[in-house]
């Protein structure tokens, strides 16, 4: 499956919500996963996302902002217990990816 974070515009847009929290995002070198998040020193804190599924702006994308609004309130449902605790990788692909 092909990184969709190989493009250039999306990642730019994901660069931008890195940013808001102080970190910067690559495409993954870990097999499997979307992209590597960086702290300002540029060391490596984490992989974030798997290639093969969505995340919102791949929804908002292919399928409309009322389906990938859905996914996001359903995503963060889901995710709840853990995507608030600063430094893991769930936090990170709550505050990047959705």
């Amino acid at each position: 499956m092909v990184n969709p974070y190989t493009n250039k515009l999306l990642l730019a847009i994901v660069n931008r919500k890195a940013r808001k929290i102080g970190h910067k995002v690559k495409p993954s070198t870990r097999k499997g996963k979307k992209l590597d998040v960086f702290n300002k020193e540029g060391k490596k804190v984490a992989s974030i996302g798997a290639v093969g599924y969505n995340d919102f702006l791949l929804y908002k994308k292919k399928e409309g902002s009322k389906k990938a609004n859905e996914r996001r309130k359903l995503y963060k449902i889901r995710h709840n217990k853990h995507r608030n605790k600063k430094g893991t990788p769930s936090y990170f692909a709550d505050k990047i990816l959705w």
